[in-house]
């Protein structure tokens, strides 16, 4: 059975796009956040759910269509599913991606891509060699205060970027299931599940460091605090955060960026630019509410990079903000952060 053709009208004009039909594996928090973007989106269509747990999967069907089901062979097997989409523990998404690859099914996969450089390589080639795309969820590139800095970094409009600080920690995730996120040989650990974020932000603004140096925490889960100083050039970088903060300490995403012509600002508020110049002023972003639990309240970049995925798939292209190959280059590089870090701690 075919992909079906839809109908729609942009501006008095008619056209047509190719309903994507997914089928989403992990019915966990992530997983919530992924399937609320895609009900926004008219060219999608859930074709079901996949959890070890029957009844997570059954919910998530009641609530967003298809489907349930409790392996992916079988859920293959049922559905006639364009677009997989895992949010799974870090430790399975080499697999999954890999089956769904070889079942002739685009890939959306949760970041960091896998634990290991030989498993994210792993999912790069089966979904080259079946003709497939790979889109991994590195959502700040998408998120709405980070691509603005990334407009102004490119643009020059304040000059050139002199220094940058990204921030993002809190509380230990205790949402994972069955914890998961608490056994570093599932997670990687903060750095690599958490503190990816940035490391992934940074290469995406400024390109390859000429130098970076990672120091840190590290316990029973893993490495769960890091700071890496990075040089690009004449220009520097603090990457600081993690998730070895006691209970209760909120989550927190932020940046300060320092240009030749003013800085900006994004803490605990809206961001705000401070030119050399003239008055501050505040930018403004569509606020999306997520209802998915976890430490964030605004569906924001999980939208976005979705919804330019399926576009991408709509006109039979391949995403650019976000590759197989860039996303290999990130998880290298937060591993050795993660290398430099446990260095320290070794015997």
């Amino acid at each position: 059975m075919g992909i079906p053709l839809c109908h729609n009208r942009l501006q008095g004009y008619p056209f047509y796009y190719i309903m994507q039909k997914v089928l989403l594996v992990g019915c966990g928090f992530m997983g919530k956040m992924h399937a609320s973007a895609y009900a926004k989106l008219d060219s999608v269509t859930m074709a079901g759910f996949v959890d070890c747990r029957i009844d997570r999967a059954e919910g998530f069907a009641k609530e967003f269509g298809g489907g349930a089901f409790t392996t992916l062979a079988e859920a293959l097997a049922a559905t006639d599913c364009s677009l997989v989409d895992i949010c799974l523990p870090t430790d399975l998404h080499a697999d999954f991606t890999c089956e769904a690859a070889r079942a002739g099914k685009h890939v959306l996969c949760e970041k960091p891509m896998a634990l290991t450089l030989a498993d994210g390589q792993r999912m790069a080639d089966a979904c080259k060699a079946a003709g497939v795309e790979l889109f991994i969820g590195h959502c700040i590139r998408y998120w709405p205060e980070y691509a603005y800095l990334k407009k102004l970094v490119d643009s020059g409009e304040l000059g050139q970027l002199q220094h940058i600080n990204l921030t993002r920690c809190g509380e230990f995730p205790h949402w994972s299931s069955d914890n998961w996120l608490a056994d570093p040989k599932r997670s990687g650990g903060g750095a690599l599940d958490m503190r990816i974020h940035d490391t992934d932000f940074i290469l995406y603004l400024l390109g390859t460091p000429d130098e970076a140096v990672s120091h840190g925490h590290m316990d029973e889960r893993g490495v769960g605090i890091s700071v890496t100083l990075m040089r690009f050039g004449r220009t520097s970088a603090v990457l600081d955060g993690g998730w070895s903060w006691h209970p209760g300490v909120p989550f927190r995403m932020s940046f300060r960026a320092l240009f030749e012509r003013g800085s900006v600002l994004f803490e605990g508020g809206p961001l705000t630019v401070y030119p050399a110049t003239g008055k501050p002023y505040t930018p403004e972003f569509e606020v999306m509410k997520a209802e998915g639990g976890g430490n964030l309240s605004d569906l924001g970049g999980y939208f976005l990079e979705i919804k330019d995925f399926v576009e991408h798939l709509e006109r039979g292209e391949s995403t650019t903000i976000v590759t197989p190959q860039t996303s290999l280059r990130s998880l290298e590089v937060c591993l050795e952060e993660v290398r430099q870090i446990s260095k320290a701690y070794a015997p």
